[in-house]
């Protein structure tokens, strides 16, 4: 029996670094219609929603074809709302409804350089191995936490007091630390159940999705705009080809 799955596009109104961030226009369309065509364009979902609680963002991405079912309460969409709360929210709201989706995944607007293909890697990574909880996307951390710190009163603390052959991490080059990674916004995948019987979107046992050159960039702050659209210009970044229904 196939396993029902579901990709959810979030795109809450009131984002406070960039006002309305997730129809801002990048390369002529809003920035969630990339998301919502990526998704449609990779084949691996039975349906495609946007959760967002903005009647306008909703009529902006049914444009483009992504179902909005419902809009998203004003209590789960702060900016301090964890994604738990919606996504069991949604999953239960859509299972009322008759729809028993036993995969979900997550594919924020702010990765517009996240293509159908890349859906479809880690699709493939993710059911090649049925017993992880969940698959997520990172990157190797430019900015090492070995080299971070914490400042207590007029002093500062090692955010990880690590050492190799002797030497502090934040006192080692860069190319002899050990690598880190850091999850990034452009994909999720995880079990359903994972939320219902464990309370998280990811569960404990995470395999490693790692984004391979600007698919898991994100757009969250002003000079992410300027990156992105000078990668564009310069043929550095590809987005995803679209279509409004």
């Amino acid at each position: 029996m196939k396993n029902q799955a579901v990709a959810f596009i979030p795109a809450r109104s009131g984002s406070k670094r960039v006002p309305n961030k997730n129809v801002k226009d990048i390369g002529g369309h809003p920035l969630l219609a990339y998301s919502v065509r990526s998704a449609i364009a990779s084949r691996v979902f039975d349906d495609v929603i946007c959760m967002t609680d903005s009647p306008e963002y909703a009529r902006i991405a049914m444009q483009y074809g992504a179902s909005v079912p419902f809009l998203r309460p004003t209590e789960i969409s702060g900016d301090k709302s964890p994604d738990i709360e919606w996504v069991s929210w949604a999953l239960d709201e859509l299972l009322k409804r008759g729809n028993d989706y036993q995969i979900f995944s997550i594919l924020r607007p702010t990765s517009p350089f996240r293509l159908p293909e890349t859906i479809q890697r880690a699709w493939g990574q993710f059911m090649a191995d049925p017993k992880a909880d969940s698959l997520r996307a990172i990157s190797r951390c430019k900015q090492h936490p070995g080299k971070m710190w914490i400042v207590s009163g007029n002093r500062i603390l090692p955010l990880l007091p690590f050492s190799s052959n002797g030497t502090s991490w934040h006192s080692s080059q860069y190319a002899a630390l050990p690598e880190v990674y850091a999850q990034n916004s452009s994909l999720e995948i995880a079990w359903s159940s994972v939320v219902r019987n464990k309370k998280s979107i990811a569960g404990e046992s995470v395999i490693p999705f790692i984004s391979d050159g600007l698919e898991g960039f994100d757009i969250n702050e002003p000079e992410d705009w300027i990156l992105a659209n000078e990668y564009l210009a310069q043929g550095k970044a590809k987005l995803p080809c679209l279509q409004i229904i």
